[in-house]
């Protein structure tokens, strides 16, 4: 099973369990000393055992939809757009629901009452309102799940990075080419678009178990645990795959801004210090010589001509035939006082 097979069957499950839980929790609610007011009256174990089933089953199809809305549609329309469109499809779920809900106690708890009789009964729109609040919350959730990352905010809320601890891992630093000219050229708001086009595309580096720790202007900060890193080459197919993506839709570049965006990268391993940190807007953030070492590799792409270097203690932990390293020397890095050995990748044909 690979990375993002993994990460697709998390996202479902993660709505799944949001799904299952809720569920339960509105059975405590309503079933424990309290009696419904509808027709159909549930036994509180009983009802524990139909909130699973409904989790297992809504959770899916929450989950697919979510799916959907990012690999489709999360990169063409607004936030707003985006959760009127959750709050239609969660109406049509809510439809299923109410069908589902209706074939259960019709055929198992001898209920009568028609369809139209059964949706509209005394608490159902509480319960209906329970349901769209608690697919929009599970929504507004995995937004923030994005934006700070795939599994910090379950770190978050357990405190793993309330007190500075350390990590092992590898930073690459993107940067435009010729990004000044770019500019110049294109005007601010079109060179934006340009740069939001390219980001988007770099959501290829998912497939690489890569995490996007910042955007700076037109640079991109990627990293990984040193062990994910290392993994079938994941820091150095990273690039690759992100290089490809734009080569693949070249054509739409020149046609919407006439040239073909190049980044270059630096790459560096080492021990840096995660912890959060601000106090009215909050951060994840890496400290550490090893990120500016990094930063500093990446400028010197330009000075060799090569797009992209790499350090040597992060060339020793790898282990491939793909890419052919060749050594350019040790070079004294801006703001270090000793000088550290770097080398350029290339791909093996």
């Amino acid at each position: 099973m690979n990375f993002i097979t993994k990460r697709k069957l998390k996202i479902v499950s993660d709505y799944i369990i949001g799904w299952t839980l809720a569920f339960i929790f509105l059975s405590i609610v309503r079933g424990v000393g309290t009696i419904e007011v509808s027709s159909v009256q549930f036994e509180f174990w009983h009802s524990i055992t139909i909130s699973i089933v409904f989790g297992l089953t809504i959770g899916s199809l929450s989950g697919v939809a979510q799916l959907i809305i990012e690999e489709k549609l999360y990169r063409r329309i607004s936030i707003l757009k985006l959760t009127l469109l959750r709050l239609i499809s969660i109406i049509i779920l809510l439809a299923l629901i109410i069908v589902f809900a209706h074939f259960i106690v019709t055929t198992f708890l001898g209920e009568t009452k028609g369809l139209v009789a059964f949706a509209g009964e005394s608490g159902s729109f509480a319960i209906y309102f329970y349901i769209i609040v608690v697919d929009l919350f599970l929504g507004f959730l995995r937004q923030i799940n994005l934006m700070l990352g795939e599994q910090n905010l379950k770190n978050y809320f357990l405190g793993k990075f309330y007190t500075p601890r350390e990590e092992e891992r590898i930073f690459m630093f993107l940067d435009l080419q010729s990004s000044t000219t770019h500019a110049e050229n294109l005007g601010h708001i079109k060179y934006s678009k340009m740069l939001q086009d390219c980001f988007i595309d770099l959501g290829v580096v998912v497939e690489n178990e890569a995490e996007i720790y910042q955007y700076v202007g037109d640079e991109v900060i990627l990293t990984w645990k040193l062990k994910d890193g290392i993994r079938a080459n994941n820091c150095i197919n990273a690039f690759y795959n992100f290089k490809h993506q734009l080569n693949k839709k070249e054509a739409y570049y020149l046609k919407n801004y006439g040239v073909l965006p190049f980044f270059k990268a630096g790459l560096n391993s080492g021990i840096v210090t995660v912890t959060e940190v601000g106090k009215h807007k909050k951060e994840i953030a890496y400290h550490g010589d090893t990120i500016n070492t990094a930063a500093r590799i990446q400028e010197k792409c330009n000075t060799y001509k090569q797009e992209m270097l790499i350090s040597q203690s992060l060339k020793n932990t790898l282990n491939t035939n793909l890419y052919a390293f060749n050594k350019l020397g040790s070079v004294l890095l801006k703001g270090k006082d000793k000088e550290v050995l770097i080398y350029s990748i290339a791909e093996n044909k």
